[in-house]
């Protein structure tokens, strides 16, 4: 009320103001003309003003019981006042003769005693309030529903229940939806108190949680609606005590779908139980929901979600997740959010004259969208030829005449509501001049040129209007000056044309003076039309021409379009359409051509139909077309029917589901794996699978079940132990079952053993070389408990990843077929199951040559079940690219060279897609199966670089993986905030404070730069704080001349090409206080003398320590120069034991690289040098125990070749461990076998040329990216570590790719990577002694000793080398030497430190 009398005080004094301008308007015509914005008009001519003439209040829904009273307000504004009426669902209400309804002073209806029953509802319905003023015109308000709840009825009523202690628990009452708000509940008969714990959902249902003794007892729930109390049935909620048995957990009341209108408040229903008690949880749209921190959304009872004030934005899927700590379940609802209609831009008041066309604009919002109606003095405005809606919502008035002036009103309406808004129309007399209103909605067409009115000669009629050019929508009108004026330069014309017998004028003018032509547009075919034309001079309007006769053209006559065109399917193949004969055929329809195409496709075919219906034969099953109808007469074809679509009717699957496998998990059960029929072949809604299986030995006996369309995979249970069952699946539509797959084989488990771990290592491998074949046989692992589920057997020259077989786990022995004589191949035997692939068993043999037809013994496991797979694999797909669409999204797509040249798959192939990235180094590889020849790999990593390979599988015939295919994702903005983020004061100066942080968790691509913001006051805009920008490789700032004892609040963002990403949480820190502490103090003299004391000192001991490093170094190097002339000399001598050089086989690299761990390199500018490589020995004076003592030598020996190393050469696993990379190396008094373990560079290793023995002890540059130095003996001794069994051979030719002496080329391919490995004696390690296949010579037992990896010299002089160290090796002299320098090295820290 307080807004309605300042709005009422507010056009009152509105009022007063425009009542004392007409008084000065009717004084001083000129200066009211002036203020209008026009000039001074002639005598007698005066400007009506725009009254006005609005709603101040308008009636709303509103919900009525049967037996109140209900007031719908209604008020409007004018001077004079306005005459109130009322209608009712369109019709005008006789108020005057009605007893229960009475319109009130302010014009609000008022109705008694509302009458509500099942057959008379006279009150119910949409009412609408209408204004008139005799003299000006008729408004009409917004239309409110008036809604009367009807009689109390229950749909569902409380049912006796009981609920465990803690638990939750509901009872229904649900009764119609207008009566929901007068719902109340009753515990014992007594009212029932409602709080945070027992709530009453909108539906009217009773939730209470977290259930105590208390809420035991008797229930019901009562409508009260005015009349007598209505009462549901009263029924029994038991609390039992809490147990410890579980119990499943159930949703008792999940969300459902819901439709809500800004600013309502929601509440979306989850309630449930089990035991243990669950938690429940919220999700939109993925993202999981703040509860405890947002103030709109609040859980009510611990479950329900109750979003007050919704917005747009809070529409979507809403997920309600209770967990237990058992099991999860999840249910989930949509919510749509509406809104009324807004106005965007309503009507203006529009002044114009007599004959000009106007448009009243008008643009709404809302949704769902509004639909517009235009209402003119309160009737409905019906579209024509000169009232017509322009631009979806806009009214155009075409040629007005003086009866169209009044109020326009422009209603929005939609589900939710409606509006109106209007303005006023004023038609103006010829001499009056239109006053400049911003902004003027006349057209283009009519805009005003009447020039201010002077007196003066008028102008006389035009002479000789003409119709010079007369077509079918327009025609040409020329004309000569009048008389009086013969120039005519400054004249403007006007053309009024009209049809014939129609009184509306419209006017079109010229475009500038002079002009005497104008084309009219937007006429009618075969119509006579009626113009005149007007001159006018700057005095006014003069005399009008004779009326002129033209009608237009006739447009050939062409058919229009076929009415009522209708498609329905008649079969899976047929559909049937059918139309009318055109309104305006224009003669004889001849025939008539129907036109139809697939969905999805740009090719469109057509029939010759002479009838009025067809049907279309031979179509696909379940599949949309689009149909369209031109009919043809004696001139051509007409106008073609908008498109109808239509889907043909489904059918049974006509193919079998894909990809059908089978897993046995254990002893009783086994999980079934498919993948729909291809989506061609699926012929309508895949409704469920049915899966039919047997014994192998009854096949008569057939068990079928059924699962949903959506399940891909079924575990069928209760299965006998040790028992061959067959399996097949069909695929159903609503139409029936389609054909099924072929019968797969599979038997369960004679018991039930341990599959949560890999298999351990076959216990034996044998390899028998032929010469174009190789005979692997082996036994399985020594512990039996663990699932094998199969072998896989790697092969190749070199190495054993070229090619990869995958047998069953029954089978022991298989023939590698198809490889090149005198050969040599590294075999690798792996077990696998589910988790994943075992430790692999490691074999090398060399084919024999094409002469050698020697017999071979083949080696046989006797195994009752033995059966050989084709020994030919299937070509791997090749030429396979990684596209990258997005930050997370990689395309993957490849060529089969086994499929035709058009590349078309027509057979029960597939294809597996794998993936990973190597960081962190451990990453598993992610598998997925594809039946086309791409697949799009998302959920990926921003900025991350992932390899990709593809292998064919086809029956048991499966290709190896293909050649990588690499990818790095597009960046994305970082999402989570720089972390650790610490501010500090620096000291000695208290007005400086340092900032440190740790770049972002998810920096999803190279951090470009921070921006530190900092303030006094943490609540202030973030435009408010001040901004330091600091570079991207720097993670500390210093932040200058900052205020002492203030508190100061810190947040960096991160930022990378792609933007900036989230703030930290503010760091708070108060600066200090300013003191006279010594930090602050500029430092003494004395101090200053101190330290240039301690820095000399430091500088000379520092020379004196070298000086003794030198001399030290100098002596043990000329020991070293005999010793290697000595060995030298002894490796050029005769090696008689050995045979001749040239039959030596080069060894082989890839033993055990099945295991190696791959490593990122890290690149950082500053090489840590704890990270650098160490040299391999040449001799075996530089091969030292392993022991604290070396220490030093250590550091020397790195840091003599820091010049010579690369960034990317560093170990990021030594990096992690803080100590240099280490490898074990047999040397003396080992055990045979060794625990290995691998760790390749990432970074393929620059071929070096072998250096002879007899040269100085230096590597020439880039001689080796990576080496390792021995494991101390605390490292890693707790790990139980793989092992790998290998036959001792050659102490160096595991580890190192012999090179030719520097004239010849490599022996190896130089493409390929060169692994260097960190092998580690495995500790306190039961290790079993296995035969395999000889690699070499069986060299001597060496103890460790610390090596690197470079290329290899020639294997005879490796073993000389090897042989020699054991006699130039000089402990005891080394011992002493090392520890001298340690304690060296102590006294100068000790220095330092002081």
């Amino acid at each position: 009320m307080a807004a309605e009398r300042g709005a009422r005080r507010l056009l009152s004094t509105s009022s007063f103001w425009l009542y004392c301008l007409l008084l000065l308007g009717r004084r001083t015509p000129g200066a009211a003309a002036a203020r209008s914005g026009s000039a001074p008009q002639s005598p007698g001519a005066s400007i009506r003003t725009f009254t006005p003439f609005y709603f101040l209040v308008e009636p709303v829904d509103t919900l009525s019981v049967r037996g109140s009273s209900v007031i719908l307000n209604c008020s409007a504004y004018s001077e004079p006042s306005p005459k109130i009426e009322w209608k009712k669902d369109g019709t005008f209400l006789n108020l005057a003769s009605d007893d229960r309804r009475q319109l009130l002073p302010d014009g609000s209806l008022f109705i008694s005693n509302v009458v509500h029953s099942k057959h008379n509802k006279p009150d119910e319905g949409y009412y609408q309030c209408v204004a008139t003023v005799e003299s000006l015109g008729t408004i009409v308000s917004r239309t409110a529903k008036l809604t009367v709840a009807g009689l109390p009825r229950f749909t569902s009523q409380p049912e006796p229940s009981s609920v465990y202690a803690g638990n939750s628990a509901i009872l229904n009452c649900e009764v119609n939806a207008d009566l929901v708000p007068f719902v109340r509940w009753e515990q014992n008969r007594h009212p029932l108190l409602l709080d945070d714990r027992v709530i009453k959902l909108p539906s009217g249902m009773l939730v209470i949680s977290n259930a105590t003794e208390g809420d035991g007892g008797l229930y019901r729930c009562i409508v009260e609606s005015g009349g007598p109390p209505k009462y549901s049935d009263e029924v029994e909620l038991k609390v039992l005590p809490d147990t410890e048995v579980t119990s499943d957990l159930v949703f008792l009341k999940q969300p459902s779908p819901l439709v809500r209108v800004i600013g309502q408040d929601v509440v979306l229903p989850c309630v449930a139980s089990g035991l243990p008690t669950p938690t429940i949880k919220w999700m939109k749209n993925e993202e999981a929901l703040d509860t405890e921190s947002s103030e709109r959304l609040v859980l009510l009872a611990g479950s329900s979600l109750e979003i007050s004030d919704v917005t747009e934005d809070d529409a979507g899927t809403y997920f309600c997740i209770a967990d237990n700590g058992n099991e999860t379940i999840e249910a989930q609802a949509e919510l749509t959010v509406q809104a009324q209609p807004e106005f965007l831009k309503q009507p203006t008041n529009i002044y114009a004259h007599e004959s000009m066309d106007i448009v009243f604009e008008c643009e709404v919002t809302g949704k769902p969208t509004p639909t517009v109606k235009w209402v003119k003095n309160g009737d409905m405005v019906i579209p024509s030829d000169y009232f017509k809606i322009v631009k979806e919502h806009n009214l155009q008035v075409l040629g007005l005449v003086k009866s169209d002036e009044g109020f326009y009103q422009c209603i929005a309406e939609n589900d939710v509501g409606n509006a109106q808004a209007g303005a006023q129309l004023i038609i103006l007399e010829h001499d009056v001049a239109i006053p400049t209103l911003p902004p003027t909605s006349l057209t283009s067409a009519t805009t005003d040129h009447l020039a201010p009115a002077t007196t003066g000669p008028l102008p006389s009629a035009p002479r000789d209007v003409v119709a010079s050019l007369v077509s079918t929508r327009f025609i040409k009108l020329t004309w000569r000056t009048p008389a009086s004026d013969p120039h005519g330069d400054n004249l403007t014309y006007s053309v009024f044309y009209t049809k014939e017998g129609i009184a509306r004028e419209r006017v079109e003018n010229t475009s500038r003076p002079g002009e005497m032509q104008v084309t009219i547009q937007n006429l009618m075919p075969a119509t006579v039309y009626v113009f005149r034309v007007m001159a006018q001079n700057k005095h006014g309007s003069g005399e009008s021409s004779a009326p002129l006769r033209v009608e237009t053209q006739p447009e050939v006559q062409l058919p229009g379009p076929a009415p009522n065109i209708r498609a329905y399917a008649t079969s899976p193949t047929s559909i049937t359409v059918t139309w009318e004969t055109p309104v305006s055929g224009n003669g004889e329809i001849q025939n008539y051509k129907l036109y139809y195409m697939e969905k999805g496709t740009d090719k469109e075919q057509d029939v010759d139909v002479s009838s009025h219906s067809f049907t279309i034969n031979g179509l696909k099953k379940y599949t949309e077309y689009s149909f369209r109808v031109v009919a043809y007469n004696k001139h051509g074809p007409g106008v073609s029917t908008q498109d109808v679509a239509v889907r043909t009717l489904s059918d049974v699957p006509s193919a079998a589901p894909q990809n059908l496998s089978l897993e046995v998990r254990n002893s009783k059960s086994i999980m079934i794996h498919w993948q729909p029929p291809a989506p061609a072949t699926q012929n309508g809604q895949i409704t469920g699978y049915k899966i039919r299986y047997r014994k192998a030995s009854r096949k008569s006996d057939v068990t079928e079940t059924l699962v949903s369309g959506t399940q891909l995979s079924q575990l069928i249970e209760g299965l006998d132990r040790g028992t061959e069952y067959n399996f097949r699946v069909a695929a159903l539509t609503i139409n029936g079952t389609g054909p099924a797959t072929d019968w797969l084989s599979a038997e369960t488990f004679e018991s039930d053993l341990d599959e949560t771990r890999v298999p351990e290592v076959p216990s034996s491998l044998h390899v028998r070389p032929l010469v174009t074949s190789i005979v692997v046989s082996w036994t399985p692992p020594e512990n039996q408990n663990i699932v094998v589920r199969g072998y896989a057997i790697g092969y190749g020259i070199g190495s054993p990843h070229a090619q990869t077989i995958k047998v069953d786990y029954k089978q022991r022995y298989y023939t590698i077929e198809n490889l090149d004589p005198s050969s040599h191949y590294v075999i690798t035997l792996k077990a696998f199951n589910n988790v994943g692939e075992g430790i692999p068993l490691y074999e090398s043999a060399v084919t024999r040559p094409h002469t050698d037809t020697s017999e071979v013994d083949l080696f046989v496991i006797n195994a009752p079940y033995t059966p050989v797979p084709d020994p030919t694999p299937m070509m791997p797909p090749v030429g396979v690219q990684a596209s990258i669409l997005s930050h997370d999204t990689i395309r993957i797509t490849w060529a089969d060279n086994s499929l035709p040249k058009h590349q078309k798959i027509t057979d029960s192939r597939y294809y597996t897609v794998r993936w990973k990235t190597n960081i962190p180094a451990n990453t598993k590889y992610k598998n997925a199966n594809a039946t086309t020849l791409s697949y799009l790999v998302t959920g990926l990593k921003p900025n991350t670089l992932y390899e990709f390979s593809v292998m064919v599988t086809k029956g048991r015939r499966s290709s190896t993986w293909s050649m990588t295919a690499h990818g790095t994702t597009f960046e994305l903005v970082p999402t989570s905030p720089p972390k650790d983020v610490t501010v500090v004061s620096k000291e000695g100066k208290p007005k400086t404070i340092i900032v440190n942080w740790q770049p972002p968790s998810e920096a999803n691509g190279k951090i470009t730069g921070y921006i530190i913001y900092y303030s006094t006051d943490v609540n202030a805009e973030i435009h408010d704080w001040v901004i330091e920008p600091v570079v991207g490789n720097r993670l500390t700032h210093q932040i200058q001349e900052l205020t002492l004892d203030t508190p100061y609040y810190f947040k960096i963002q991160a930022r990378n090409s792609k933007g900036m990403g989230p703030m930290s949480e503010a760091v708070q820190f108060r600066t200090p206080k300013g003191s006279n502490s010594p930090h602050g103090s500029p430092t003494s003299p004395l101090d200053s003398n101190m330290l240039l004391v301690i820095i000399v000192s430091v500088g000379v001991i520092t020379i004196v320590v070298v000086v003794i490093i030198a001399v030290f170094c100098t002596r043990r190097t000329t020991s070293h120069q005999k010793k290697k002339r000595a060995a030298c000399k002894s490796v050029n001598g005769s090696h008689k034991y050995k045979g001749n050089s040239k039959d030596v086989k080069p060894p082989d690299l890839w033993i055990h690289h099945e295991r190696l761990e791959l490593k990122p390199i890290d690149k950082s500018p500053d090489p840590n040098p704890i990270m650098t490589d160490t040299p391999i020995p040449r001799n075996s004076q530089d091969i030292t125990p392993v022991d604290n003592s070396m220490d030093s030598n250590i550091h020397q020996r790195r840091n003599s070749y820091r010049g010579h190393e690369s960034e990317d050469s560093m170990s990021t696993l030594a990096g992690r461990r803080g100590m240099r990379p280490k490898m074990m190396m047999p040397f003396d008094s080992q055990p045979p076998q060794q625990s290995v373990r691998n760790t390749p560079s990432t970074d393929t290793m620059p071929a070096s040329s072998s250096q002879t023995c007899c040269t100085d002890h230096q590597d020439p540059e880039g001689a080796t990216s990576s080496s390792y130095l021995a494991s101390s003996q605390e490292e890693d001794s707790g790990q139980s570590l793989p092992t790998a069994h290998v036959r001792p051979s050659h102490p160096l030719k595991s580890f190192a790719v012999p090179a030719v002496p520097p004239p010849g080329p490599p022996t190896y391919d130089p493409a390929l990577p060169s692994t260097p490995l960190l092998s580690q004696q495995a500790l306190n390690h039961h290790i079993h002694s296995v035969k395999t296949a000889s690699i070499g010579t069986l060299g001597r037992s060496r103890p460790p000793m610390p090596v690197v990896v470079p290329s290899a010299p020639e294997v005879q002089e490796t073993t000389r080398m090897l042989e020699d160290s054991e006699s130039s090796y000089e402990p005891d002299e080394l011992t002493k030497e090392m520890a001298h320098l340690e304690g060296l090295m102590k006294d100068l820290n000790a220095i330092t430190t002081a």
